[in-house]
């Protein structure tokens, strides 16, 4: 796609323009018990058109990739700024679109074509008859999703940015029945195992050995006690420190949400402007990072959807909090530090702010470590559940499995755990932090949020964790 080409032939009175393509490309293949469910490969392409008049962006998209197409996409854009401009908040220049160039491309060592689709389809296959460990297993479910993107983004004042990412997730799950008893146990929480890797994900002999252990496991939950009513320590699994940090950290730190740009859809939050650089959002162990150049998390990029430069930042450190989830326009709209993550899910929506890679930083402790400091707590894996209020503050998540701590050492599993919070609160408890040879990368590949909505990809990363006087409850309370 000659983007240069398209932008150089607009004839149009705006201050700045701007062109951005994307193509993708997805298969998506499932297996319940032994049997395809779903095999289909989708393609989508177009531009996003925008520009800014009279301090006002606005946008258009077509599907039309001549020069004709995009002209009339841009004089639409353009009446669109034009009656926006009678209802301005802010007055923006072409500072909110910095011109830089440059590439990235996703790490992955097998190619999407290094597999055949059959020879996909039969893993899956195999992988449901593993899951099913007993008789006790009565569904098995083995799913794949390959995305191919391509992305060009150039300007009227000077960039020319080109990103391919390849995004690869994988779930495997069963759900085992006794009598009335009813438990489901997957693969580190539903599509946690999302990443920009390649096919090497698809290794036969892991992927074999870990549906065994998650249809064992599933059978296991049937005759486990149920979790216990009290508050206690909590150590959570890497699994489960995804969804803590996108639900308590991450939405309440997006800037467009602070500044009411989501209050009347995907709710508000309880942090204000003022917060920034005073906020004891978390205990001294709380160390935070917007990290978009981790190898293979799913949220990696060099660039974000408004041309900015994508750079580690601190986003708490010791515990403080020190900037905003917001891309330029947000923090030239607050007057807070943000992030390089102002992006789109694809090219019919405009950039938003969206956190990318959220990630906690390891400490000093092993595993082991944590466990034997615990006299009487719960250690909870893999999400299975969330709740939170629309200032993205108290909160109540459940988990899919769950071992009793006692006297320094895992003792007996549970079922049905549970723990509630207050988001701040919580975090002021952590206590205890893994250190690197415990961190684990995970993703989600659809965190929705804004009008009309966006399924965008996110990337986490952390070691577990060690929480103090934590409520946790069982699923018959």
């Amino acid at each position: 796609m000659d983007l240069k080409r398209l932008l150089s032939q607009l004839d149009l009175a705006a201050d700045w323009v701007g062109l951005r393509y994307v193509e993708e490309i997805t298969s998506y293949r499932w297996v319940r018990d032994g049997h395809p469910q779903a095999n289909q490969r989708d393609m989508t392409a177009g531009i996003m058109v925008e520009v800014l008049v009279q301090g006002q962006f606005a946008y258009y998209a077509t599907t039309r990739l001549d020069s004709a197409g995009v002209q009339l996409a841009a004089e639409t854009a353009v009446k669109l700024a034009r009656d926006a401009a009678r209802y301005s908040v802010f007055q923006f220049t072409t500072a909110a679109r910095p011109a830089n160039t440059g590439s990235y491309r996703s790490a992955f060592s097998q190619a999407e074509e290094s597999v055949s689709p059959a020879a996909l389809n039969q893993l899956l296959i195999r992988a449901t008859e593993r899951l099913k460990v007993s008789d006790k297993i009565v569904s098995s479910n083995a799913m794949a999703q390959i995305v191919r993107s391509e992305q060009q983004f150039v300007s009227s004042n000077g960039s020319d940015i080109e990103q391919q990412f390849l995004m690869v997730s994988a779930d495997y799950s069963a759900l085992a029945q006794h009598g009335p008893i009813v438990q489901k146990r997957s693969d580190s929480g539903m599509l946690a195992k999302s990443w920009q890797i390649g096919m090497e994900v698809f290794n036969e002999e892991a992927v074999l050995q870990r549906c065994e252990q998650v249809g064992a496991e599933a059978v296991e939950l049937l005759s486990a006690e149920e979790c216990p009513t009290e508050t206690l320590d909590l150590l959570l699994a890497p699994d489960q420190m995804m969804l803590q940090i996108h639900e308590s950290v991450g939405h309440p730190l997006e800037l467009d949400r602070i500044l009411g740009d989501e209050r009347n859809y995907a709710g508000w939050s309880f942090v204000r402007l003022g917060d920034f650089g005073k906020l004891q959002y978390g205990s001294e162990l709380m160390n935070i990072t917007f990290d978009p150049g981790v190898e293979h998390q799913l949220a990696s990029y060099n660039f974000d959807d408004g041309g900015a430069r994508a750079e580690r930042e601190y986003i708490i450190r010791q515990g403080i909090l020190q900037r905003g989830l917001g891309g330029v326009e947000s923090q030239l709209r607050s007057g807070v530090a943000g992030v390089a993550n102002f992006r789109a899910s694809s090219w019919n929506r405009a950039p938003i702010d969206r956190m990318a890679n959220l990630n906690l930083e390891p400490g000093d402790s092993s595993l082991e470590d944590l466990i034997g400091s615990v006299e009487k707590g719960v250690y909870m894996q893999s999400n299975r559940s969330w709740s939170i209020d629309d200032y993205r503050n108290k909160f109540q998540f459940g988990c899919e499995y769950a071992t009793l701590i006692e006297h320094g050492k895992l003792t007996r599993t549970l079922k049905n755990p549970n723990y509630r919070g207050i988001s701040s609160s919580f975090w002021k408890s952590l206590k205890g932090v893994g250190d690197r040879s415990t961190l684990q990368v995970f993703g989600t590949p659809n965190c929705g949020k804004g009008e009309p909505n966006q399924s965008i990809r996110v990337g986490h990363a952390s070691p577990p964790c060690l929480f103090a006087d934590v409520e946790v409850f069982g699923g018959e309370n």
